[in-house]
């Protein structure tokens, strides 16, 4: 995580220490498959209880409770989210409070189907391209403008393996080489937010292997970040078209991007004649 204020850190510790509390007093030891012994006080689990469901010392954890200044590791946090049923937004939540990045959301549901609602949107975003991607850049789902104006067919599994291996769609991109750079930059940002993943590892060796470009241009360690850009493709039927790309995230799948691309002002007029003429 980013550096912080001695005051911001306190107050962290703070917002830990309540999360913590409010989770285990929700909880009753039937829900947690232990027997209830002796007379409580207050509601919930107790400390200890909670220590031996997540396998750690009961000091520590209380420690970690009272607000403390220690370290957790992510898989002591994974086994008290365990203990204490946490949601994967709870859990995401714990890892922030404790100081550390939360794991790749949506990792555990790697192959979760696109929903009907996802696929609608995309469809209704014709006659312009729209294309869901994961944080991996592996391609979830397109509509037919993303095949007809940009050149992608059904060999095409991921945005950034096309970008260097799909020899329409760099014919099409007018500013390939100058857009290079900034793409590697910003799949080597994304790819540090999941140190531990091994797919980004197993997708950079695959595309080493095959693009002496992509493997100067990753051996550079620049880290960029996407941002709203004007993408430019020479259509062999339509000519120039540009296009404003936006990227949104899907609000139940942080792990799952929305890149919408808008035409510009000239562009919109013959984009709906190339995608009814080439259906993909």
């Amino acid at each position: 995580m980013t550096s912080e204020t001695p005051e911001a850190r306190r107050h962290r510790r703070e917002q830990l220490r309540d999360f913590l509390r409010a989770c285990r007093a929700r909880l009753a030891p039937g829900d947690v498959g232990m027997v209830a012994a002796g007379r409580r006080r207050t509601p919930g689990l107790r400390r200890e209880e909670v220590a031996v469901l997540a396998g750690v010392g009961v000091s520590w954890y209380t420690w970690l409770e009272q607000g403390r200044d220690i370290n957790v590791s992510a898989e002591v946090l994974d086994a008290i989210g365990r203990a204490l049923r946490l949601s994967e937004p709870e859990r995401a939540h714990l890892y922030l409070l404790a100081g550390l990045n939360p794991p790749l959301a949506g990792g555990a549901r790697g192959g979760a189907e696109v929903t009907p609602e996802l696929r609608r949107l995309l469809d209704a975003w014709t006659p312009r391209p729209a294309i869901l991607r994961d944080s991996r850049w592996n391609l979830l789902a397109i509509n037919a403008a993303t095949r007809a104006v940009f050149g992608y067919d059904d060999v095409d599994h991921n945005c950034l393996v096309s970008f260097f291996t799909n020899a329409r769609y760099r014919d099409m991109h007018v500013q390939w080489d100058a857009a290079a750079p900034a793409v590697v930059a910003a799949f080597r940002a994304d790819a540090g937010h999941a140190p531990g993943d091994p797919e980004f590892g197993r997708l950079v060796d695959d595309l080493s292997a095959v693009s002496p470009e992509f493997t100067e241009l990753w051996a550079r360690h620049e880290v960029g970040a996407p941002v709203q850009a004007v993408k430019a493709v020479r259509h062999p039927a339509a000519g120039d078209l540009h296009f404003e790309m936006t990227t949104l995230t899907v609000a139940d799948r942080p792990d799952w991007h929305l890149e919408l691309y808008n035409p510009l002002p000239g562009t919109g007029e013959r984009l709906a004649k190339v995608v009814v003429s080439d259906p993909g």
